[in-house]
C-alpha cells in the first residue's frame, strides 16, 4: 500500500501533463494560436479568427491524436519486446520490427499501381497499409523469436536484429530502384516520419488498430512479470507460454505495424520510454509499467512533435529526427549508467 499512493500521484501528474501538452501542441506551429483561444473554441466558444478554427480542426487535432496513438503503440510494443526477449535494449526499431513494417509498406506503395492502392488512400487503402505493415512487422518478429530460441546471448540477438533491418532496407532499395518517380516520392516522404499526414478517416483506422493491439496486453498483463524470470519459471506459475508468446507477437506486430504505417519509422520511443517508466515509478511490476509507458509514450511524442514544429516557422522537422536527437542520448546514458541486471 505504501507504493500505491505515490504511483497514483504520478499517474495523475502524467495525465494532467498529457492534457496540457496536448493543448500546447495544438497551439504551436507556423501560426501560433493562444491556449485560451483553443480552450474557448473547443468547449463551446468561438475562435477569434475563422482560419484558426480550420487549422485546429482540420490539421492540428488529427496530428495531436496521431502523436498520442503512435506514442502509445510504440511504447507498449517496446516494453513487450524487452519482456519477451528479456533484453533492456530490445525495441521495435532496434530489433528490425519497424524495418519489417516499412518493408510491408514499401511493397504496397512501390508496387501499388499493380493493385490500384495508394499509401494515402482512405477506406480499403488505409486498411491495406495497416495490414501490409502489420504482416511485415510480425514476420520479422517471428524470425527474431526463432533466433531468440537458438541464440541466448543478448548482444548477438541485437546484432541479428540489425541484420534483419539491413536486409529489409536492402529489399526496399531494390524496390525503389525499379519504381516510378511518383511512387518513390510518396515512399521517401513517408520514410522521413510525419504525424501530420493522417486524415480523420485514417485516424479512426489507426485508433482501432491500436485498440486491437492493446487487447492481448490487457488480457495477459498478469503473466508479464513471470516472463522476466524465464519461461520455465512462468510455466511453473501456471502461465500458458504458447498463448502468451503469440499474444505478444500479435500485439507488438499490430502496434508497431500500425504506428509505422501511418507515421513512418519513428526511432527510440519504443526503447527509451519503458526505461523512463522504470526510473520514474521505481518498479518492475508490469501492472504499473504498462500503463505508465502508455502515458509516457504519448507525452514524449507530443513533446517531440511540438519541438519539430519549429514554432514561428513555416517549416517542420521530420519527427524521426527529433525522436532520435532526444532518444539516442538517453539510451547511451542508460547503457553507461543503469544496472539492468536488477530488472532483467
Amino acid at each position: 500500500m505504501k507504493n500505491s499512493i505515490p504511483h497514483r500521484n504520478l499517474f495523475l501528474f502524467l495525465g494532467l501533463g498529457l492534457i496540457i501538452l496536448f493543448l500546447i501542441n495544438l497551439g504551436v506551429g507556423s501560426v501560433f494560436i493562444p491556449i485560451a483561444e483553443i480552450i474557448s473554441g473547443l468547449f463551446g466558444g468561438e475562435f477569434s479568427k475563422k482560419s484558426w478554427e480550420v487549422i485546429i480542426y482540420q490539421y492540428r487535432i488529427p496530428k495531436a491524436f496521431t502523436a498520442v496513438l503512435a506514442g502509445i503503440a510504440l511504447a507498449v510494443s517496446g516494453i513487450q519486446m524487452q519482456t519477451f526477449f528479456r533484453n533492456p535494449l530490445a525495441g521495435p526499431y532496434v530489433l528490425g520490427i519497424s524495418s519489417g513494417a516499412g518493408l510491408g509498406v514499401a511493397i504496397l506503395v512501390l508496387t501499388g499501381s499493380m493493385l490500384g492502392l495508394s499509401l494515402f488512400a482512405g477506406g480499403v487503402g488505409g486498411w491495406a497499409v495497416v495490414i501490409a505493415a502489420t504482416i511485415g512487422a510480425i514476420l520479422v518478429l517471428l524470425l527474431m523469436s526463432l533466433t531468440a530460441w537458438k541464440v541466448k546471448d543478448s548482444m548477438t540477438l541485437l546484432i541479428v536484429g540489425l541484420m534483419f533491418g539491413s536486409l529489409a532496407g536492402a529489399i526496399v532499395s531494390v524496390l525503389a530502384y525499379f519504381s516510378d518517380a511518383d511512387q518513390l516520392k510518396i515512399f521517401t516522404v513517408w520514410s522521413m516520419g510525419s504525424l501530420g499526414g493522417t486524415t480523420i478517416s485514417q485516424l479512426k483506422i489507426f485508433g482501432l488498430a491500436v485498440l486491437i493491439g492493446l487487447i492481448p496486453v490487457l488480457v495477459f498483463i498478469k503473466s508479464y512479470n513471470a516472463m522476466l524470470l524465464g519461461e520455465a519459471y512462468a510455466e511453473s506459475m501456471g502461465v500458458n507460454i504458447r498463448q502468451l508468446r503469440w499474444a505478444m507477437i500479435i500485439s507488438t506486430g499490430v502496434l508497431a505495424g500500425s504506428a509505422t504505417a501511418f507515421c513512418g519509422p519513428i526511432a527510440f520511443i519504443g526503447i527509451a520510454v519503458p526505461h523512463m517508466a522504470r526510473i520514474i515509478f521505481k518498479t518492475a511490476d508490469h501492472g504499473v509499467l504498462i500503463p505508465a509507458s502508455l502515458l509516457l509514450g504519448a507525452v514524449v511524442l507530443l513533446i517531440c512533435d511540438s519541438i519539430s514544429q519549429l514554432p514561428g516557422s513555416a517549416q517542420s522537422l521530420p519527427i524521426n529526427a527529433v525522436t532520435s536527437l532526444v532518444g539516442a542520448p538517453m539510451v547511451i546514458w542508460l547503457i553507461l549508467k543503469r544496472n539492468f541486471s536488477k530488472e532483467f
